[in-house]
């Protein structure tokens, strides 16, 4: 791997650790500063609707710029929109605005790589790029925590260590937005490592017009190309059943192992732990041209999820979910990497990413409003479980069938 390769990674974990340590201060504020309930959920709901809404645009801001000076640039959109924290902006502006940046940076972080990287390292691309942002959004939840429910003690040791440089933290919330905004700053000092990496495009002229007719064509053409159809279709599986699964966790290990919300809470890092290492390991031991071998793991997976119906002992639960982790990172892992490959070669790699993003967050608004539609209606919590994985079994059974019709994609030397 070139020493930019770890810049990308560098950055992309320290991005990822203030996003999450963001949201739980915004949950806080919404909290202890007595906003509506609603407000809550409407943070990830923002978040997810900037991928939808920005994809047409993003991948073209994408490959119009340098994608290292890209990621330099939304970072720093990031810390403003967390520094208005301190303005006293809403919560929602403020994550808004950070949204906005995440949008934009996506199609950059996973753009760069087909443009640095020979297609042949790109599972093991993905796998560390994987495995860090899980990381980072455990060890962010963490730190978010921390500065929120602690906010005196890190007040203080911020108080202790910047006073030498002559800097007074004034508050605990100041304190906790420092800590954030520092956090975006190191990402972005990362990003220097990569600012002029990749491939240049040539700069063009469109309207808005041309950009959504450029972008419907661009997506069209991944659904239409059929490696491409099975590696997009997978992705958005994962990611809208993995949000949620990530919700119905909680609910599960409360009401069927019978315990309390901390504990439950812990139960998803097992899980995320789980996806860290099957990532590794999907990075180790499936080469690109062999990513399609992975399908089975997808069925596999789906039947896992409905075993847990079967669980009610923690000492169960917890090599379950650490399995299912396991087969989640090994499945997704090889189809991201195919995913990126047959855009960079149909298409700009920003583009493809802005599709993939796209997608994939559509997949996420879909899978959580038919979860909330499952609550409205009560269904039982084992008839969830059962529907999420034979949904997940069916739809992988589909691709496979789709992708036993293609050969494997031949990387590049």
């Amino acid at each position: 791997m070139r020493p930019a390769f770890f810049a990308i990674v560098g950055a992309q974990f320290f991005s990822s650790l203030a996003d999450s340590a963001l949201f739980i201060l915004c949950v806080s504020l919404i909290s202890t500063l007595a906003f509506p309930e609603w407000m809550t959920p409407m943070l990830k709901m923002g978040f997810v609707l900037s991928y939808i809404l920005l994809a047409p645009f993003a991948g073209a801001f994408a490959d119009t710029f340098p994608k290292g000076r890209v990621m330099m640039v939304t970072n720093t959109i990031k810390m403003i929109g967390c520094s208005l924290i301190l303005a006293k902006a809403n919560p929602l502006l403020a994550y808004g605005i950070v949204g906005f940046g995440a949008s934009a940076y996506s199609p950059a972080k996973y753009g760069i790589l087909a443009e640095v990287l020979p297609a042949r390292r790109l599972v093991a691309a993905n796998s560390w790029i994987e495995g860090s942002t899980v990381v980072a959004m455990i060890l962010g939840t963490i730190l978010g925590g921390l500065i929120s429910s602690n906010e005196h003690t890190i007040a203080w040791l911020l108080h202790a260590s910047f006073s030498l440089f002559g800097y007074i933290v004034p508050s605990p919330l100041h304190a906790a937005v420092t800590v954030i905004v520092l956090t975006y700053l190191l990402a972005a000092i990362l990003n220097l490592g990569v600012i002029n990496a990749g491939t240049r495009y040539e700069r063009q002229r469109r309207s808005f017009g041309a950009l959504f007719r450029d972008f419907y064509r661009c997506n069209s053409t991944l659904w239409r190309d059929r490696a491409g159809r099975v590696s997009l279709g997978v992705t958005s599986l994962f990611w809208g059943a993995g949000m949620v699964l990530q919700i119905l966790l909680l609910a599960w290990a409360q009401t069927a192992l019978g315990l309390r919300l901390d504990q439950a809470a812990a139960l998803q890092a097992v899980f995320a732990a789980g996806v860290v290492l099957g990532a590794a390991l999907a990075g180790k031991a499936v080469p690109l041209v062999r990513s399609m071998s992975v399908m089975p793991l997808g069925v596999v997976l789906g039947i896992a999820l409905c075993a847990m119906v079967l669980v009610h002992s923690v000492r169960v639960a917890l090599p379950l979910l650490l399995v299912i982790g396991i087969l989640a990172g090994l499945f997704v892992v090889p189809m991201n990497a195919v995913l990126q490959h047959r855009g960079h070669s149909l298409m700009s790699a920003g583009q493809s990413i802005a599709v993939q993003n796209f997608n994939e967050n559509l997949a996420i608004l879909a899978m959580t409003g038919g979860y909330a539609m499952a609550l409205q209606v009560q269904l039982g919590m084992n008839t969830v479980l059962v529907l999420l994985g034979t949904a997940i079994a069916v739809v992988t059974l589909y691709l496979r069938m789709v992708a036993r019709t293609i050969p494997g994609p031949r990387p590049e030397p």
